[in-house]
Formats: structure tokens, sequence, C-alpha cells
């Protein structure tokens, strides 16, 4: 589905420099299709993301539903905005989280 496709994008465009200048894990709780928990390690060697919890304790922990996450990864709608909009919510460091919208 989108989110799983999501996910493999991100994959992809995962670089160790990126990794090392990140060091943040980001935990997703979606809702909808294709939702349940998902990650993206950008801490440990090499970055990781999947599906489920991720292997360490997660720097930042986003809700939202499936629609609004691929949404965000498709450019079409900025981590800050889906907050500010009362779609999603973010726990944990806010810096980590601009870091993330470099990525996108």
């Amino acid at each position: 589905g989108p989110v799983a496709e999501t996910f493999r994008a991100i994959q992809g465009a995962m670089t160790e420099e990126y990794v090392r200048s990140t060091q943040g894990v980001f935990q997703f709780e979606l809702s909808g299709e294709g939702g349940g928990t998902w990650y993206i390690d950008l801490k440990t060697k090499g970055g990781s993301v999947g599906f489920g919890k991720p292997p360490v304790t997660a720097d930042v922990v986003m809700s939202m539903s499936s629609a609004d996450f691929v949404k965000m990864f498709t450019d079409k709608l900025k981590p800050f905005m889906a907050v500010m909009s009362g779609n999603s919510n973010i726990i944990g460091d806010m810096m980590l989280t601009l870091n993330l919208e470099k990525m996108l």
C-alpha cells in the first residue's frame, strides 16, 4: 500500500551522512489504511525503516492518519502544518522534526 511504498522510498533516500547528521529515531503511530506503528531509525549505523517499534527508543513520536503521513512525504504537507491543523501530534524533540523535513 501507499504507506509501505513511502517507507521503501525513505529507505532508498537514506545516506550515512544523513544518519550521522540527524542522530534521531522517529516512531509513527498511523491510523487508517496501512496504519500501525512504523519507524525511521536515523541513529543506528546505516539507518533503517520498518514496521513495528524501533530497535531503540524513539526520540520523536508522531501520531497521524496514514493518508497525512503519505502526504507529508510526498511534500503535500509539512509536519508543522499537520500539527497546527490539529490532525497530527508530535511528542519529543522538535528540532529533530526539522531535520526530518530536510530529508523529505
